[in-house]
């Protein structure tokens, strides 16, 4: 059975913790001169008459969706073993509608700029953000480097394609669309392709680390995408509580790196349609971030590597991210990380290599 609770009367006789949480709520909707007006917080009641917290989880309904929010779900329940977790194949218009109490992203998926009321409430730690050769099984044993010339790749990615045209010139890229499973069913089963390029993160929440055949490392070959790797947990801004229970899953070595890598496409106001890379890692307290901009043929790029002054790490909402249990100056840094290798590009020429390929990609 479900309890809507809309004030603390509903609940006072059945559990005291309970009570206590809804009186917070309270107080901070006082507090801005509303105090009848109570956050939604759903609760489920057993046949025994115990009330639980129900927290409900937005998900795609794709199987790597659902192993994501699994994991996240998992994450949760250690955390909160009193807290009765619901998933359901519910996403943006479910948590506007309150439907849902978050949902389960790829961060690579979230735009930089969120919809009002809307916020990453967390950023888990990041898996391999590199890219991964799956080759067809005829071709086991070979690399890009060894395939024969007109060979054909498969990669639904611009950025990709831009950058390994160049660093492969004797092999042809195509398009291949669908998920995971599909594209994997594409490369083995109709013969068109040599080999496909996929995220090496999806194909191990998968279990597929089998058919990786070569991972593409470091940015000599190719940069990954924008927030690649990394699992981001989408709530609603003003839901105080869900937000402060989710914030612990923050990783904020990801956060911070992820925060970076947004506000850099955020500023060349890029996008899928556009091919832009980045590449971040931490060395000795510094984080530094490498950012591109390709033609789509990959023939004209721009690339540069910038780091902050001072060490970031010491100080251990930025373009859509709320970490309210991580200092302000870090995020802030990152954010200006990002923001400085954008403006940099765009004083040599990157807002004009975008425009033409976003151009060219839209006439196809």
């Amino acid at each position: 059975m479900w309890l809507i609770v809309k004030g603390v009367d509903t609940i006072r006789n059945n559990c005291h913790e309970l009570q206590r949480q809804v009186e917070v709520e309270k107080l901070h909707y006082w507090k801005n001169g509303c105090c009848k007006c109570i956050a939604f917080m759903f609760f489920q009641q057993d046949g025994n008459g115990k009330v639980s917290r129900v927290m409900r989880i937005g998900t795609r309904k794709s199987q790597l969706a659902r192993i994501q929010t699994d994991s996240v779900a998992e994450k949760l329940k250690g955390l909160y073993p009193d807290v009765h977790i619901e998933i359901g194949d519910n996403l943006f218009t479910a948590l506007e509608r309150n439907e849902v109490d978050l949902v389960v992203h790829s961060l690579k998926d979230l735009p930089t700029t969120l919809p009002p009321g809307f916020t990453i409430g967390a950023v888990l730690k990041r898996e391999n953000p590199h890219d991964a050769v799956v080759l067809h099984p005829k071709n086991m044993g070979k690399s890009l480097d060894t395939l024969p010339d007109k060979s054909v790749i498969g990669t639904s990615s611009l950025r990709r394609a831009a950058q390994l045209k160049k660093r492969f010139p004797h092999l042809e890229f195509k398009d291949i669309r669908g998920n995971l499973n599909t594209r994997l069913k594409k490369l083995d089963e109709k013969g068109h392709f040599s080999a496909i390029i996929l995220a090496a993160a999806g194909l191990r929440r998968m279990g597929w680390e089998s058919r990786v055949s070569q991972v593409i490392l470091g940015p000599e070959d190719c940069m990954y995408a924008v927030g690649q790797g990394a699992i981001a947990i989408e709530v609603r801004a003003k839901d105080k509580d869900i937000l402060e229970m989710v914030s612990v899953l923050h990783d904020p070595n990801t956060v911070l790196r992820c925060i970076a890598e947004r506000a850099f496409l955020r500023r060349l106001e890029g996008g899928c349609s556009v091919p832009v890379a980045v590449h971040t890692e931490v060395k000795d307290s510094q984080l530094y971030l490498t950012g591109a901009v390709y033609s789509l043929d990959g023939s004209d790029s721009l690339k540069e590597t910038i780091s902050p002054r001072g060490s970031l790490f010491s100080w251990v909402q930025r373009v859509g991210v709320t970490a309210n249990n991580m200092p302000g100056p870090a995020q802030d840094a990152s954010e200006k990380l990002g923001l400085d290798l954008a403006n940099l590009l765009l004083s040599k020429g990157a807002k004009e290599i975008l425009t033409l390929a976003r151009e060219l990609n839209d006439a196809r």
